[in-house]
């Protein structure tokens, strides 16, 4: 119980923009209405047993993860050729506890014997990373894609200062996320980094049919009006210092 308070009071301390008065619950008040993201980048080593891999993840924890109460769970590959290569997760959780509860999960004794099997199978990957966000107001739940999206765009967005990334979730809050759904972004989530590299960040998915549609939406929007008004608004300005663009391919 201890080790959780600190993780959780740790989380909210990590996003900057939160601020409480003592006798307010921050967190629970969040957790009612904003889900939470995690998001691993698993870095495959040369050579290394994927099929294990997939295995482990489709078999052993993505079940564990749906007994938890967590109701989207994706697999995707980088596309290219980047060396070495990586496949990405997704989870989504309805709130910060249930997040903690599937840490606890993995020491559970029950889950460590269902991954004996993947653990004698060897090396499958040399590392992974992983991104914890917190969902925007605007978008406080994950849309999951239909089953005809097959191009995955992962976008962070990085920030000079905590302020520059507080200013820009507020625009996509009040006029960015509405413009997306007009020109066609179908967006998957949108969060806030909570714990992760890059910080300090934002990040959201975007589902596309193929590259074309990508292009094509992201034409609308440059050219749209809204946007035209909105990127020049001075309380909006110098809001991202550096763009990472991710594209993924469900598996």
């Amino acid at each position: 119980m201890k080790r959780r308070k600190f993780i959780a009071s740790t989380a909210i301390l990590g996003t900057g923009a939160l601020q409480a008065k003592p006798s307010v619950n921050v967190l629970s008040n969040k957790a009612k209405s904003n889900e939470f993201y995690e998001l691993r980048s698993y870095e495959l080593s040369f050579g290394g047993n994927r099929k294990s891999l997939f295995s482990y993840l489709n078999n052993t924890l993505h079940p564990t993860l749906w007994q938890a109460g967590i109701e989207h769970t994706m697999i995707f590959k980088e596309l290219g050729d980047a060396e070495p290569a990586k496949i990405w997760t997704l989870y989504s959780y309805p709130d910060l506890e249930t997040y903690l509860d599937v840490v606890d999960l993995m020491s559970d004794d029950s889950f460590i014997a269902q991954t004996e099997t993947y653990t004698a199978a060897g090396k499958t990957y040399n590392r992974y990373s992983s991104f914890l966000l917190s969902a925007f107001n605007g978008m406080p739940t994950l849309l999951a894609p239909g089953a005809d999206k097959k191009l995955f765009e992962l976008r962070i967005y990085e920030g000079e200062n905590e302020d520059a990334v507080r200013r820009k979730v507020i625009m996509f809050d009040k006029d960015e996320i509405k413009l997306f759904k007009k020109v066609g972004l179908d967006a998957v989530f949108f969060g806030n980094m909570i714990v992760g590299p890059y910080m300090p960040c934002l990040a959201y998915m975007l589902a596309f049919d193929n590259m074309e549609a990508r292009s094509k939406a992201w034409g609308q929007f440059v050219a749209h009006p809204d946007w035209n008004k909105m990127k020049d608004l001075p309380q909006y300005a110098n809001t991202v210092s550096n763009i990472r663009k991710i594209f993924l391919e469900r598996i």
